[in-house]
């Protein structure tokens, strides 16, 4: 049995069920003071941002599965700004949450509110991206980093033939957002596989743009995953690096948002497919990306299915509120604390797969790809 379905298995069959009876049977909607309106059971989420699909789906999932449980949850988008983000978190301690649900924007800035929350009795979960250097962390929950990068960098490899000598390739590598934990481990498990080969000669990166090392990768991140900073950054080295017929062949792109950005860049600068589109990864599953997946724009994404995330995190509060032990299957160092972590198995999706891994399975609806 796969990691994800072992812990699939283990909120279905006892966090839900506990959380059921850990949670007081009272009003599942936040009152006027927020999450306080449930006091046994009283969550905060705090989201970066609702400008991606993901966040969206995951902030209102979580919402639905703790209020269903009998929780109180008070739910809020930071819109990508660190003083919002710490206004709310303010704000839901305030309001009485006892338990944090946090993907933060920039966890270098929560340092402070993260302390006067567990000062207050809150536990705080960071969700889906690790909050580094504090100690004010109980729990993480999320998706193997390294490996959703490494997913992406054998399947360039194998798309290419650069295990049996195929090559040269002209590559443009994208990293995520520098303020994101999860991006360094994103690049690294690309990189690792993808660094020997522009050492060697078989990939070759005209722009320039390739870190040294792993440690370098926030050199060409793309602050706040934005698709148009993406498509900027794209258009840039398109025409500045591949003049007189130089054509780019493949873009490691560490999510769907990025890849949306890179693919308008690629669509405008004449780039055809069946002719001489790129290879271009992604990450996340977004319907957008699916379509584009279907359409030949994107080669693959790296699928996470975070309705097992929410389901895991889901559990881990009802363990939290009902005083049992919190099962963890992980343990993550935020260079501050070694954290308790549950961490879940990413896959790669290709167009033969959209049917079955993510329609068949309910992720997607049909009629959300044009199917």
């Amino acid at each position: 049995m796969s990691m994800s379905k072992k812990l699939m298995a283990l909120t279905v069959a006892g966090g839900l069920a506990i959380s059921l009876a850990a949670c007081s049977s009272g009003s599942s909607s936040p009152s006027s003071t927020g999450a306080a309106a449930n006091a046994k059971c009283s969550v905060g989420i705090s989201m970066p941002t609702r400008s991606l699909e993901r966040w969206i789906n995951d902030g209102e999932g979580l919402q639905k599965l703790l209020k269903d449980a009998g929780c109180a949850v008070d739910l809020q988008y930071a819109d990508n700004k660190t003083d919002q983000q710490i206004s709310q978190i303010q704000n839901q301690v305030a309001g009485g949450a006892n338990i944090l649900v946090i993907t933060a924007v920039d966890g270098k800035t929560l340092g402070q509110v993260l302390k006067d929350a567990k000062s207050s009795g809150a536990t705080i979960i960071a969700y889906d991206r690790l909050i580094n250097g504090t100690d004010a962390i109980d729990y993480h929950a999320g998706f193997d980093n390294d490996m959703v990068g490494t997913l992406q960098g054998q399947y360039i490899e194998k798309q290419l033939g650069l295990k049996d000598g195929k090559g040269p390739y002209n590559l443009e590598p994208f990293a995520g957002s520098p303020d994101d934990a999860n991006a360094a481990g994103f690049f690294a498990g690309a990189w690792d596989v993808l660094l020997p080969y522009v050492k060697s000669g078989q990939l070759v990166v005209p722009s320039g743009k390739s870190p040294a090392s792993d440690a370098d990768w926030a050199s060409i991140g793309i602050l706040s995953w934005k698709s148009d900073s993406a498509q900027a950054e794209m258009e840039n080295r398109l025409s500045s690096f591949y003049a007189s017929g130089k054509k780019v062949d493949v873009v490691l792109s560490p999510n769907d948002s990025l890849a949306l950005g890179i693919e308008a860049a690629l669509t405008g600068a004449g780039y055809t497919l069946g002719k001489d589109w790129p290879l271009v990864t992604g990450q996340d599953g977004d319907k957008a990306n699916v379509k584009a997946i279907l359409s030949g724009q994107q080669a693959m994404t790296v699928w996470k299915d975070t309705r097992v995330l929410r389901k895991t995190v889901a559990s881990m509060i009802a363990s939290i509120n009902a005083g049992t032990k919190v099962e963890s299957n992980k343990t993550i160092d935020n260079g501050k604390k070694v954290v308790p972590s549950n961490q879940l198995i990413p896959e790669v999706v290709v167009k033969d797969d959209v049917q079955k891994k993510l329609i068949d399975s309910g992720f997607l609806k049909a009629s959300d790809v044009g199917l």
